[in-house]
Formats: structure tokens, C-alpha cells, sequence
């Protein structure tokens, strides 16, 4: 199976290509260049491989939630692509891969995630040795405007996540607390409004990454068990989740969501 995966739906720029279980990845914070950098590195990946376009099976895609540009730009890149070979595409969720792509069920979480922190500042005893296949992550990004998009996962017996409940646009300090203790939190939503997230979710919360960014790696291996199980779809059904419908903000509600007075 060869897939190609475009993540853009945050800061970060990202581009693999997944080669029957392997992967090769370009990924750099690059706000604003984008539409500059995807098709380019997405060649040089498969000059890297010696692999022609023809000889992908599906296009993978992040289909958001995110910023509306980024968002926008995947989709468009990978309908365009896949049209172009006649080839599926196969969206995946950017929460997903952000959550996936933290505390994989082997190495080390110093390594695999150097922004790292636990609520009271120390690492649980032994957490670098740890299995972390029952795993449960929230994950958070940044949506602005005084909100995070959430998703909630478990860690499943692939390695990989799976969804628990629906995606959300929610203000941080009103996300509501998950049941049960232990939860990992990954993303740029819980540095959100000065850490309102992890204040709310407070002992639910064990340990964050609040600079966790998803990749296209994550959008690939994801991307490759969905294929295996028939989920790619024809570029023209691909839809974006924006999950918020409003774009801007009127001067009252700035002021609103910022505290300010009317």
C-alpha cells in the first residue's frame, strides 16, 4: 500500500509518504507558506523513493477541525491530486492524528514528546517505561476566538487511536470534565486562554503536551487502516470538518471574549 498524506490544518506544514508500513516524513512550522511548500516536498518525497505519482494507491488527507485556511488548502490539494491520478482519498480526522501521534505504545515520552509536562510539574514514577495502550488522550487545538476544537481517544491494540464521543468547538474553561482520572492532553488548546483547559479538567488531567502539533505521518498510519478497511472515498465526497460555522467575531463579541466591557 503507498499512500501520500497533506496535514495543513494547523502552524505546522506536513507532508509523507507511506510506503507498506514505512514512512517518510517532511514537517516544519511554516505559517502562511502552505500552499508554497506541500507540492514540492510531496515530489521530493517521491523522488526520495524512487516512486512515480501513478504508483500511489490513495491520497490521505487532514480534514480538520483547524484553521480555516489550512483546512481549506488540504482538501483542495488532495481532491486535485487524487483527481488528477484517479485515486480515493482517505480523510482522517486532524484531532486524531494529533492524539495519535503522542506517547506511542513503544519509546520514550522524553523523546517522543520534548514539550512534555504533568500537571504538578514531576513524572509519575516508572511513566518512561510505561505501556500506554489503554491509553486516554484529549485532544486540543487552538481554534481562536476564545474557543479549542476537542476530541477524545483511546489508545486501541494497533497503537493507534480511536474516537470516544463526537468532535467539539468549545470554550476551554466550559469543555466539561471527562469520567475517570489519567488523561493525556496533546495540543496547542491547552496553552488556549492561559490555560484555561487544564485548570477545568484539573485532576482528570495527569499530563499535557501543550505544543503538540499533528503530523503527516500520524494522517498516513491512520490513513493506511482505513484504506485496509475500505473507508477511502472518491475526491468529490471528501468533507472538510470545520466544526465552527462562524468565521468572524463582531466588535461586541471580541470585547465579550476578552472581557472587556460593552
Amino acid at each position: 500500500m503507498k499512500l501520500l498524506a497533506v496535514e495543513t490544518a494547523t502552524e505546522a506544514c506536513s507532508v509523507a509518504l507511506w510506503i507498506d508500513g514505512e514512512v517518510c516524513e517532511r514537517h516544519e512550522l511554516a505559517p502562511r507558506r502552505h500552499a508554497e511548500l506541500v507540492l514540492p516536498w510531496a515530489d521530493a518525497l517521491l523522488a526520495q523513493a524512487g516512486m512515480a505519482k501513478s504508483q500511489l494507491d490513495a491520497i490521505a488527507v487532514g480534514r480538520g477541525p483547524g484553521a480555516f485556511t489550512g483546512v481549506r488548502l488540504a482538501i483542495a490539494l488532495a481532491q486535485g491530486i487524487a483527481l488528477a491520478l484517479d485515486r480515493p482519498v482517505v480523510p482522517v480526522s486532524t484531532l486524531a492524528a494529533l492524539a495519535a501521534g503522542r506517547l506511542p505504545a513503544s519509546g520514550r515520552i522524553g523523546e517522543a514528546m520534548p514539550g512534555y509536562s504533568t500537571v504538578d510539574g514531576a513524572l509519575p514514577p516508572g511513566i518512561a517505561e510505561a505501556s500506554h495502550e489503554d491509553e486516554r488522550i484529549l485532544a486540543a487545538i487552538d481554534a481562536r476566538m476564545g474557543e479549542i476544537y476537542l476530541g477524545m481517544f483511546v489508545r486501541d491494540e494497533d497503537g493507534l487511536v480511536a474516537a470516544i464521543g463526537e468532535e467539539r468547538l468549545a470554550r476551554p474553561s466550559e469543555a466539561g470534565v471527562p469520567a475517570g482520572q489519567g488523561w493525556t492532553g496533546v495540543g496547542t488548546g491547552f496553552a488556549a486562554e492561559d490555560g484555561a483547559l487544564v485548570r477545568a479538567l484539573g485532576a482528570a488531567l495527569s499530563r499535557f503536551d501543550a505544543t503538540a502539533l499533528p503530523h503527516a505521518a500520524d494522517i498516513a498510519r491512520l490513513a493506511a487502516r482505513a484504506y485496509a478497511r475500505g473507508d477511502a472515498v472518491a475526491p468529490e465526497r471528501i468533507e472538510p470538518a470545520y466544526l465552527r460555522d462562524k468565521v468572524a467575531l463582531t466588535l461586541t463579541e471580541q470585547q465579550a471574549s476578552r472581557g472587556a466591557p460593552r
